[in-house]
């Protein structure tokens, strides 16, 4: 049975990676992080989940956005993989924010290389101070 806990890590390392990479479109307030426990999936790391128009009309609510992280798949990985995949699953978040969903047709491995290089830069500059 998978379970489902709030992951206040992944929360701090998306509002960073929203900060250092200029992800102004973001809604930090309406994306919420999630690590699921007991997936047996081999293939999946992480997945963005969105409340879609319909949704968000029915429940008179917001667009919102779950970044769910795969414990068993994601938690093994190192560091900069971790971030890579972050970066990944923020780019399926359309500038709209409207509930919408970019696919892996839009989310390149180039643009996330460029990205996480930024960051790196980003993290190595600050060190240097």
């Amino acid at each position: 049975m998978i379970k489902y806990e709030e992951a206040p890590d992944i929360k701090i390392k998306i509002e960073l990676l929203a900060q250092i990479l200029d992800l102004d479109h973001l809604n930090l307030n309406r994306i919420f992080c999630i690590r699921s426990k007991g997936s047996k999936s081999k293939n999946i790391i992480a997945r963005c989940h969105s409340l879609p128009k319909i949704m968000q009309l029915s429940l008179k609510t917001e667009s919102s956005y779950i970044i769910e992280i795969i414990s068993e798949n994601f938690d093994k990985q190192i560091e900069d993989e971790k971030i890579r995949t972050l970066i990944h699953e923020l780019l399926h978040i359309p500038k709209s924010f409207g509930g919408g969903f970019r696919h892996h047709n839009v989310i390149t491995k180039r643009k996330i290389e460029q990205l996480f290089k930024r960051y790196k830069n980003s993290i190595d500059e600050d060190r240097k101070v």
